[in-house]
C-alpha cells in the first residue's frame, strides 16, 4: 500500500472515529434527556395524582367550608353569598318577561314568553350588542344610558307573538355577572368592577337602581324584579326543566357553583325565613383552597404571578382560564432543563396565556396515528417547526395529567356539595335518597371532552355505584339568559295575584 492511500486509511478511520463517538455523545445526551423529561413527567404526576381517598378528603372539606360559610360572614374561604332567590321556578309560570345579561365587554338582551306547564317556552328572542371601550371607562350614567337605550329599542321591536296583560308592567331579570353585596332579591351594591371595566362611581351604588333610572330616562315602563349571577340562572333554568336541580356548577373560563339550601341551615340569615322554607346560596367556590389539594410549583409559581394572588385557588385548578397556562409552564420547564423541542428554548413558550384551553383540548383530542394536530399547533402557535413523535406525545401525557386533575378536583367539589345535602349516599334513615340532579354549564365541561366524562367517571367512582345512580348530571345552557327571564317570573310582583 502506498503512502497516500495508508494516509487517506488513517484519515478515514480517525474519521469515523469521530463519528462514532458523536453518535455515541448524542446517544448518550439523547438518552440523558429523555431520562430527564421522565424523571419531570413523573414528579408532575405524582403532585397532581388525585387517588379517591385524596378526593373524599377534597369533599369532606368543602362541605365543613360550606358550614362555615353558612355560619357567619368572613367565616371561609367560601363566601356562601345569600342569593335572595327563595322561590324557584315551578315550570307553571306565563306570561312575557325580559332579561338583560350584563358579564363583559358584550350584554344581551333576551324576551322570553312562557305557556306554563303544559307549553313551556313559547318563544324566545334574543340580540347581542357590544360596549364602547370608551364607556367601560367613562361615567356610570352614560354605561346605564347605553344599556337602557339598547334595551328600548329591543322592547320596540316585539312582535305580536308576544303578549302582555293588559295592565301589566313589564319585568326584567338581571344578571350582573361582578362582584356584588345583594341586600335583596332586586337590589346590590357593586363592591368592584372586573373584565376591564373601571368606573368609580358606581362602586358602592346599587346596580339595580342605577338601571332603573337609565330606564326611566329612556321613558321605559320596566321593573327589575330580580337580580342574579349567572350560576343563579343555570340553577333556575336547569329547575324550570328539571325539578329534580337542586345545585348548578359553571365550568367554562372561570368556575362557580350555587345549590338549594334549606334557609333555617343558613345561621347568618337575620330576616324572616321564606315561605318556600329554602334560599339558593351562590357558593363562589372558586376561592376554595384546602391542604388536601394536589398544589405543584407550577401551581404556586401561577398564583404568585397572578393579580390575585392566594385567591381562587380551587378556580386556578380547574377552570379553563387556567388549564392551558399550567400545561404552558410545565412544557417551558421541559424546553428548559430537558431540551424537549430541541437546544433553544422556544420564545413564544415563555409568554404567559399563550397555551389557552381550547387548543390544549384540540392537542388532547388528537387520536390521528402521528399526533399530527399536536405538531400543528406547536408549530402554529410556538413557532416550533420540527417535533418528534415522542415529544408530542409528551405534550398530549401533560395535557392528560392536568386536565384530569382538574376533571377529579371538579368532581369532588359536587360531591362535598351533595355532601351538605345529604344526598351523597343512595340511603338516608332507611329511605332511599331521592332523583339528584346538578345543572352543568360552561364552555370547559360543554367542549372539553375529556374533561368531562373524566368528571362523571370520577363521581360515580367518588359515590359508588348505587349513589351514583341516583345523581344525574345534565349539562344546561344559558342559565344567564333564560335563567334570569325565569327568575323575574318566579319573583314577579304579580306572582300572588295568579296563585290565588
Amino acid at each position: 500500500m502506498g503512502k497516500a492511500a495508508v494516509t487517506t486509511a488513517v484519515v478515514c478511520a480517525a474519521a469515523a472515529c469521530a463519528v462514532a463517538a458523536l453518535v455515541v455523545r448524542y446517544r448518550m445526551r439523547s438518552s440523558g434527556r429523555w431520562a430527564r423529561v421522565a424523571a419531570l413527567l413523573k414528579e408532575l404526576e405524582e403532585r397532581c395524582a388525585t387517588p379517591v381517598g385524596k378526593l373524599r378528603q377534597v369533599a369532606d372539606a368543602m362541605a365543613v367550608e360550606m358550614h362555615a360559610g353558612l355560619a357567619s360572614e368572613g367565616g371561609s374561604k367560601l363566601k356562601m353569598l345569600i342569593s335572595y332567590v327563595n322561590n324557584l321556578p315551578t315550570g307553571e309560570e306565563t306570561g312575557l318577561f325580559y332579561a338583560l345579561d350584563l358579564g363583559g365587554t358584550n350584554f344581551r338582551v333576551l324576551r322570553v314568553q312562557l305557556g306554563g306547564k303544559e307549553r313551556h317556552v313559547l318563544k324566545q328572542e334574543f340580540e347581542e350588542v357590544s360596549i364602547p371601550p370608551l364607556l367601560m371607562v367613562g361615567g356610570s350614567d352614560e354605561l346605564f344610558d347605553f344599556i337602557a337605550s339598547a334595551l328600548a329599542k329591543f322592547v320596540a321591536s316585539e312582535g305580536e307573538d308576544f303578549h302582555l296583560p293588559v295592565g301589566r308592567q313589564r319585568e326584567i331579570g338581571f344578571t350582573f355577572s361582578f362582584p356584588v353585596r345583594q341586600t335583596s332579591i332586586a337590589s346590590g351594591t357593586l363592591i368592584k368592577w372586573t373584565k376591564g371595566f373601571n368606573i368609580d362611581e358606581t362602586v358602592g351604588e346599587d346596580v339595580v337602581a342605577e338601571l332603573t333610572r337609565a330606564i326611566e330616562r329612556q321613558g321605559l315602563d320596566m321593573r327589575v324584579s330580580a337580580l342574579i349571577n349567572d350560576t343563579v340562572g343555570t340553577l333556575a333554568g336547569g329547575r324550570y326543566h328539571d325539578n329534580d336541580v337542586v345545585a348548578a356548577v359553571i365550568l367554562g373560563t372561570g368556575t362557580n357553583a350555587a345549590y338549594v339550601e334549606r334557609a333555617h341551615a343558613i345561621p347568618k340569615w337575620h330576616g324572616l325565613l321564606p315561605k318556600s322554607g329554602e334560599m339558593v346560596i351562590n357558593m363562589e367556590w372558586g376561592n376554595f383552597r384546602s391542604s388536601h389539594l394536589p398544589l405543584t410549583d407550577y401551581d404556586q409559581a401561577l398564583d404568585n404571578e397572578s393579580l390575585n394572588p392566594s385567591e381562587q385557588i380551587f378556580e386556578k385548578l380547574i377552570s379553563g382560564m387556567y388549564l392551558g397556562e399550567i400545561l404552558r409552564r410545565v412544557l417551558l420547564r421541559l424546553a428548559k432543563e430537558a431540551s424537549l423541542f430541541g437546544d433553544s428554548v422556544p420564545p413564544k413558550l415563555e409568554i404567559p396565556f399563550m397555551l389557552r384551553t381550547p387548543v390544549m383540548s384540540a392537542m388532547h383530542h388528537d387520536t390521528s396515528p402521528d399526533l399530527k394536530v399536536v405538531g400543528a399547533k406547536l408549530k402554529d402557535l410556538l413557532g416550533i417547526p420540527n417535533t418528534s413523535l415522542k415529544a408530542r406525545k409528551v405534550v398530549v401525557q401533560i395535557c392528560d395529567i392536568v386536565a384530569r386533575r382538574g376533571a377529579r378536583l371538579a368532581a369532588a367539589g359536587v360531591a362535598g356539595i351533595l355532601k351538605k345535602v345529604g344526598r351523597d349516599t343512595a340511603v338516608k334513615g332507611g329511605e332511599s335518597v331521592p332523583r339528584t340532579v346538578v345543572a352543568m354549564d360552561g364552555g370547559l365541561y360543554e367542549h372539553y371532552t375529556i374533561f368531562r366524562e373524566c368528571l362523571q367517571a370520577t363521581f360515580e367512582e367518588m359515590l359508588g355505584a348505587e349513589a351514583a345512580a341516583s345523581v344525574v348530571i345534565k349539562l344546561a345552557n344559558d342559565g344567564s339568559g333564560i335563567g334570569a327571564a325565569l327568575l323575574a317570573a318566579s319573583h314577579s310582583q304579580y306572582r300572588e295575584l295568579e296563585q290565588s
